[in-house]
């Protein structure tokens, strides 16, 4: 049974939800109803690990140094 609410936002999230809304062809009120669903659903998804990577779990292991060196590396290379 569908029922009415009435909710006080600031004017531009609702102008930007409208927008959303309409160019993803979904009305606000079912954009809103599918976001408090997916909040309020306590669905765990769990993910299999194959025996191979579970095997390959903590095989290699990274000095602080080499670890700060990769995300500086990682850092440029995606400026």
């Amino acid at each position: 049974m569908d029922t009415k609410l009435t909710l006080k936002l600031d004017n531009s999230i609702i102008e930007q939800a409208k927008k959303y809304a309409k160019e993803n062809n979904i009305s606000l009120s079912k954009l809103i109803e599918t976001y408090l669903l997916a909040v309020t659903t306590k669905k765990k998804k769990s993910i299999k690990i194959s025996p191979l990577v579970q095997s390959l779990t903590g095989v290699v292991t990274l000095k602080e140094d080499d670890e700060k060196g990769y995300t500086d590396f990682l850092s440029e290379k995606y400026k």
